[in-house]
C-alpha cells in the first residue's frame, strides 16, 4: 500500500501554553514543546515558521496552533505541523485531543532533537548571505568550543532570521547581548575566552588557542 493511501491528513487546531523551543544539530529551530490539557505535546513548524519565529517567546505563553495532521494508519502515529501560531486567549475554547493523538517528542532521534532549557543563549543569523560567509562553519565552532569548556549543557546556540547587516555576516549575539559581525570560526576561542573566561566549569584553557586577531578588531555593533 502506497504511503498516500496508509497515512491520513486532516488540519488540526489546538491551544497550549508554550514550554520550549525544540532544537536540532544544536542550533536550528525544529519546533515547539507545547503543554495541553493531555500532557506535552510536540508540534513541528513549517520552514516559513521557523525562519522568522521570535526566540523572545516567554515560557507560559498561550498559543493557538493551526496546520496539518498526519495520522498513520499502520503505527498509529500521530504527527502535527504548523502553519501558523498566534497568541490565544486563556478563556477561549480549547479543541482536546485524545491523548493518543497528541504527539509526544521521541525519546532519542537520529538528528539529535533536544528540548532541554538553556542557561544562556548565543543567538546566530542562518539567513542566506550569512550562511555564504561562514555561518555553519561558525556554528560549528561554538558548539565544539562549547564542548571543550564544559558549557554545552549551559549554553545553547540558536539560528535566527535576519539581523539587518547581511553585507557583513556572519552576525551573532553572544548571551550579554554583545554584537558581532564579521566573525570567522577561527576567531570562536577568542570570543570563548573573552565571554566564558570566568566560568567555573573544567578549567581547560591552557588547552584553548587565541586567534592572531584579536577580539578587539573585529566589528561590533
Amino acid at each position: 500500500m502506497s504511503n498516500s493511501h496508509s497515512n491520513e491528513i486532516s488540519e488540526f487546531c489546538l491551544e497550549g501554553r508554550f514550554l520550549d523551543f525544540v532544537i536540532k544539530d544544536g542550533f536550528k529551530l525544529k519546533g515547539l514543546l507545547l503543554a495541553t490539557s493531555e500532557g506535552e505535546c510536540y508540534v513541528k513548524l513549517a520552514k516559513h515558521l521557523r525562519v522568522a519565529f521570535d526566540w523572545r517567546l516567554p515560557p507560559g505563553t498561550w498559543l493557538q496552533v493551526m496546520g496539518d495532521k498526519k495520522y498513520d494508519r499502520k503505527t498509529g502515529e500521530v504527527k502535527l505541523k504548523a502553519q501558523q501560531v498566534m497568541a490565544a486567549r486563556r478563556d477561549a475554547n480549547r479543541e482536546n485531543f485524545p491523548a493518543s493523538s497528541c504527539p509526544r517528542l521521541p525519546a532519542s532521534s537520529s538528528t539529535d532533537v533536544k528540548a532541554k532549557p538553556a542557561k544562556a543563549t548565543i543567538l546566530v543569523c542562518q539567513k542566506s548571505d550569512c550562511v555564504k560567509r561562514g555561518a555553519d562553519g561558525l556554528c560549528q565552532a561554538l558548539q565544539g568550543a562549547l564542548r571543550d569548556r564544559g558549557l554545552a549543557d549551559q549554553v545553547t546556540i540558536k539560528a535566527t532570521g535576519c539581523m539587518k547587516n547581511c553585507k557583513a555576516g556572519p552576525n551573532l549575539v553572544m548571551p550579554d547581548k554583545t554584537r558581532y559581525s564579521r566573525i570567522q570560526a577561527t576567531q570562536v576561542p577568542a570570543l570563548m575566552e573573552k565571554h566564558f573566561a570566568d566560568s567555573s566549569v573544567n578549567q581547560k584553557q591552557e588547552n584553548v588557542r587565541k586567534v592572531a586577531m584579536p577580539i578587539s578588531s573585529t566589528a561590533t555593533i
